[in-house]
């Protein structure tokens, strides 16, 4: 199951990141630019929880730091997807699904705008202006509805995907043979109760002894008890004679 987390994860995160430089970064929208890979770390948060949910955004944050045309500090992206996947995480169900999609569309819309205030933030304590230079407010709104637009279309498959990568066949084949060994114990349980009823009350063969009363060996000695009364009434009838 951990190895189809990380094969899922590490496959998503490269698709997304290629996509994202390649066609999205390109569209020359107005303000922020639709964040697909923020969006794959909270699909994956949403059904993994917070743990790897902060693994993932880590990983997912520092691949886009190293890649070009990345012009930041080296781990600021990073901190902003692991602080935003660990509390994607925290809100996945008991259960491991969301009943609606009122959730997940309000952690999209919580995450565009914390990443993008964290992402601002930290660039603050680094010297890096270029958020207020741009607009903070105006990267907040683009940053919303673009990622808000691109949700319904992302992040049900990315959940779709993971819960999938969950069902392990082995465990499902240890599942039927665990129903195949409970089938076997209840064979056992009656070929023991079976053995426990012949102990106690006659078993499948002492149920017969049970209902004559005296078993085998008791309706042999009965037999044999009626020949020799015949055998003596034949005697006495001769002597009679």
């Amino acid at each position: 199951m951990i190895l189809n987390r990380i094969l899922l994860s590490a496959s998503l995160v490269v698709v997304a990141l290629i996509f994202q430089v390649t066609v999205l970064a390109r569209l020359q929208l107005p303000g922020a630019v639709p964040d697909l890979l923020l969006l794959v770390v909270l699909g994956l948060a949403l059904v993994y929880g917070h743990t790897a949910g902060a693994l993932v955004g880590f990983a997912a944050g520092l691949l886009a730091d190293i890649a070009p045309p990345a012009d930041h500090a080296v781990g600021r992206y990073a901190l902003v997807l692991c602080v935003i996947g660990y509390a994607a995480g925290l809100t996945k169900p008991e259960n491991g699904q969301h009943r609606s999609a009122t959730v997940p569309m309000l952690v999209v819309a919580s995450a565009a705008i914390s990443s993008t205030l964290l992402y601002a933030g930290v660039g603050a304590l680094v010297g890096d202006t270029a958020a207020r230079q741009v607009g903070l407010t105006g990267l907040l709104i683009t940053a919303t509805i673009y990622d808000l637009l691109l949700a319904p279309f992302t992040v049900p498959l990315i959940m779709a995907l993971a819960r999938r990568s969950e069902r392990d066949p082995l465990g499902d084949g240890a599942g039927a043979g665990g129903g195949s060994a409970s089938g076997g114990d209840r064979t056992y349980g009656w070929l023991t109760s079976g053995a426990e009823l012949g102990g106690g009350s006659g078993g499948l063969f002492g149920g017969r002894r049970g209902k004559n009363g005296a078993g085998i060996g008791s309706q042999r000695g009965t037999l044999l008890g009626r020949s020799a009364r015949n055998k003596a009434g034949k005697i006495k009838g001769v002597k009679r004679l």
